[in-house]
């Protein structure tokens, strides 16, 4: 049985929404972030990160990132693109979700990982708002005509939705980027989705 690491809020909401959407039994533990838990020993045996999401896989061994995960779940739920190049674009998302747009959102909640001076903060923050907004945008764009980021669900789609709440979060106008709002419209039909919603009490 798979198990799934995650904290509420967190990127590891994309995992958790596909592990829902399987139908297959999974567990799911809770890893307090704000009480350092990730930072603990035994954390650390399962992600030597320190990160959210990690998945404990049938066999016992730990897979971390959700550029690995999220295609690894992708292949097992027939979630994933088969055609090489569909998949090598599935990629190319995955990638530009976790190594543009995630580290813009880190540099708002935090900033201590990118300056020592705490007075170089309020800039981070202010900058990397700005960089992440933009980027908001830049997705409202891939999702102009059509309704899932790949030519059909994915676990791109979840993954996608986690900005849209983290935008949320951040009291950016949402609602602007209508294609986008569009799309966070169709995921809140799926009833998977407003399930992992509801148990992380996400804002949307």
């Amino acid at each position: 049985m798979l198990t799934l690491y995650y904290t509420p809020g967190a990127c590891s909401m994309a995992a958790h929404i596909v592990l829902e959407e399987s139908g297959e039994k999974y567990d799911a533990k809770k890893v307090d972030l704000s009480g350092g838990e990730q930072r603990t020993e035994a954390y650390l045996k399962i992600n030597p990160l320190g990160r959210v999401p990690a998945l404990r896989l049938d066999n016992g061994e730990p897979l971390a990132e959700n550029t690995a995960i999220l295609p690894y779940l992708g292949k097992r739920f027939e979630l994933w693109p088969k055609d090489p190049v569909a998949e090598a674009k599935a990629l190319s998302v995955i990638g530009f979700f976790a190594a543009s747009v995630h580290p813009a959102h880190a540099h708002v909640g935090r900033p201590e990982r990118y300056a020592s001076d705490s007075a170089a903060f309020p800039t981070i923050k202010e900058t990397g708002l700005k960089t992440f907004h933009g980027y908001l945008k830049q997705i409202d764009g891939m999702l102009a005509e059509r309704e899932w980021f790949s030519d059909r669900y994915s676990v791109l789609d979840p993954y996608g939705f986690v900005f849209y709440t983290w935008g949320v979060r951040r009291e950016l106008p949402m609602r602007q980027l209508e294609n986008y709002t569009a799309f966070k419209d169709r995921m809140l039909k799926r009833s998977a989705v407003r399930l992992v919603v509801e148990n992380e009490q996400i804002k949307v």
